[in-house]
């Protein structure tokens, strides 16, 4: 379409979109619809046509899971370091430190004692807000403090990842993590101190590889993505096309890697049925 001025054609140009219009409104990383954000905050963040989990906050993850005002926090000024003196086009310092500033968090990892329906937890939660919840050190480190806790007060511990992975600007500091927190919750079986893991979207890499998926039950968010390198990369290299739903909770379920898929309005009762039983 063109408008003329003064013997000269120009460009219409596109209508400008305010912030306010393009706020209102969300797409699906899964079914690719636009909905109303205000519908699907309504509804725990759920998407309305597919039942898609959108990602959440960690302190909307906590309100969801444990009871109103028992949420106490461990070992929030632990902070990663910089030994491997990393950088690429910016410093591991530099990043860390503009994450800290975004998130209010030291890293990508929040631990604390609260209760479900008045039964005390332990509860680590990732945070895919700092730097795709990558686990470093600092991951590992608390999640290795809150089993010990866990153990200390025979407490369930409860793990709800979000993450890409390994932090790669931590090198095999970073790859140790998965060694670190399996050994560690290797201590609560044999403690017969329950633990139970929460897999949302995404769980990719050396969290899955690891501790994501050593719960005694493992329960997924409807349609999270779980895996450990990602469908493109798979099929670049295997040279095939992979299976419709490859990778979705659902997927896993059929194939027994997964325990059960539970909505997230239902997790909270979930989980505090299977504390009860343990």
């Amino acid at each position: 379409m063109a408008w003329f001025k003064k013997g000269k054609t120009e460009e219409a140009e596109p209508p400008k979109r305010s912030k306010v219009a393009e706020g209102m409104w969300l797409k699906c990383n899964h079914c690719r619809e636009i909905v109303y954000r205000k519908e699907v905050d309504r509804n725990n963040k759920v998407c309305p046509k597919c039942d898609y989990h959108f990602p959440i906050s960690v302190i909307e993850r906590i309100n969801l899971l444990v009871d109103l005002g028992t949420f106490k926090e461990w070992d929030a000024e632990l902070e990663p370091q910089d030994p491997l003196q990393f950088q690429d086009t910016r410093t591991y310092k530099d990043r860390t430190k503009a994450q800290q500033e975004k998130t209010g968090r030291k890293d990508a990892m929040v631990i604390g004692q609260g209760a479900i329906n008045g039964r005390k937890v332990a509860l680590c939660v990732f945070d895919f807000g700092f730097m795709g919840g990558s686990m470093g050190s600092v991951v590992g480190e608390k999640i290795c403090r809150a089993v010990d806790r866990a153990l200390e007060g025979r407490m369930p511990l409860i793990l709800v990842t979000a993450s890409g992975g390994a932090r790669m600007q931590e090198g095999i500091l970073s790859l140790m993590q998965m060694a670190k927190t399996s050994a560690a919750v290797a201590k609560l079986g044999e403690a017969k101190v329950p633990f139970i893991s929460i897999l949302a979207d995404p769980t990719f890499g050396g969290v899955t590889a690891s501790i994501a998926m050593l719960g005694d039950v493992i329960i997924a968010e409807p349609k999270a993505l779980i895996g450990f390198a990602g469908p493109r990369v798979i099929e670049q290299t295997i040279k095939q096309q992979l299976p419709d739903q490859f990778q979705r909770a659902e997927f896993l379920l059929d194939h027994g890697m997964i325990d059960m898929i539970v909505e997230r309005k239902q997790l909270k009762e979930a989980v505090s049925t299977l504390v009860g039983h343990f």
